[in-house]
């Protein structure tokens, strides 16, 4: 594999984390409900977690790992529930070449966890979740979720786990906008913060993409209200919207290099069919993310990524904002990623730098785009390893 690129080990390899099993946690009641930001209910949350390397006896070690839109708790590692996973069988943690023994986050030293977001398909509550009111999914009846929630639900499971303080919280995109709100919202209860291809809020034409992607899902007409989990699911419309969201992922010059103006060889051109390889290769992705995702999910957690705008923390400043976070920061960036684009990151730490804040900022030269922070983890790593390793800044 080129060097910069994702690198998994085997459940045998040393420098594996080895078999992943998910944990589950119960928390909330009908008397004492999970509130949203929104002044949604709901009356029992479980939450899906995974957990790597051991935890100090002072319970100082903890690294949080935040996933994206489509990610979940199996960050590293190889589950071993893939046989009721089968999506999963082919491939180890999405983070894994990150996370490990001896690699850039050491389970060797530090605790490891990752938890799956409220309103997710992956095994924490979410609309596809029974609704104990009625005895069926909950569909759109599920109350409308922010990264706001998200981030006191993690903090709500750490309790749990008697973990008082973070050494770090680090995650990419979504994630990385959820390593910002645990610095705003847990100022005294975090040590560092991560952000990877992640700013502040998402720009007028990333919440474009994503009101696309959305018309297509619920246009479809297997969608039925979001009430379709009793038949065929809006097969079409999830994957259009994840072939729309795939293009923000990758650059203009890593797509060039990849596909080209390439036709594909095994079929007879002139029509309206997959003719192109790039047209091929997205409707792969499409077609695959149907087999794994939830439309509703989909729906719920786009709209948090919209939703989300740090500055609300300063009253609309974002300088202002920063003045409440008493971590120290690492941002980075990618010179090819434009839904996150080095700009946005880089007003980010431009403002923390003006509240005097101890920030490290990095603009990584890559062809991949915004997914440059998962597949790029040898460089990642790089950045990440003396940031986890450095004493804290006295600021």
């Amino acid at each position: 594999m080129e060097s910069g690129r994702n690198r998994h080990g085997s459940p045998e390899d040393a420098s594996s984390v080895g078999w992943t099993e998910a944990k589950r946690m119960r928390l909330f009641s009908r008397e004492e409900p999970f509130v949203t930001e929104f002044g949604g209910t709901i009356p029992g949350v479980e939450v899906e977690y995974e957990t790597y390397g051991e935890l100090s006896a002072a319970k100082d070690n903890v690294v949080l790992i935040e996933h994206a839109l489509s990610g979940d708790a199996h960050a590293a590692g190889w589950d071993s529930a893939w046989r009721d996973r089968p999506w999963r069988e082919r491939k180890p943690g999405w983070w894994d070449g990150a996370i490990g023994p001896g690699k850039a986050i050491d389970t060797n030293r530090f605790f490891v966890i990752c938890q799956n977001v409220l309103g997710s398909c992956y095994g924490t509550t979410g609309p596809r979740s029974g609704n104990p009111a009625t005895g069926k999914p909950y569909a759109l009846s599920f109350p409308v979720v922010t990264v706001g929630d998200w981030v006191r639900l993690q903090a709500k499971v750490l309790d749990e786990l008697g973990i008082e303080r973070l050494h770090a919280v680090v995650g990419g995109s979504l994630g990385g906008q959820q390593a910002i709100e645990w610095g705003l919202a847990f100022p005294e209860r975090v040590d560092r913060i991560g952000v990877l291809a992640a700013a502040p809020n998402l720009s007028a034409q990333g919440l474009a993409f994503n009101a696309v992607g959305r018309h297509c899902i619920l246009n479809d007409a297997d969608f039925r209200g979001g009430d379709y989990y009793d038949g065929p699911p809006p097969s079409s419309g999830l994957a259009a919207a994840r072939m729309l969201a795939h293009i923000t992922y990758l650059s203009e010059d890593g797509m060039d290099r990849k596909f080209g103006r390439r036709l594909r060889s095994d079929i007879e051109h002139g029509g309206f069919g997959v003719e192109f390889e790039v047209e091929s290769y997205l409707n792969y992705q499409g077609k695959s993310f149907v087999n794994r995702f939830d439309a509703n999910s989909y729906l719920y957690i786009t709209r948090a990524m919209d939703y989300y705008d740090a500055s609300r923390r300063g009253g609309g400043d974002i300088v202002e904002a920063c003045g409440r976070i008493a971590s120290d920061v690492l941002v980075v960036s990618f010179d090819s990623d434009w839904l996150y684009p080095p700009e946005a990151c880089r007003n980010f730490s431009r403002a923390l730098t003006l509240r005097g804040k101890s920030v490290t900022y990095v603009d990584l030269p890559s062809p991949f785009g915004h997914d440059a922070f998962l597949v790029e983890t040898d460089r990642v790593g790089a950045l990440l390893r003396p940031f986890l390793e450095k004493r804290r800044s006295s600021s």
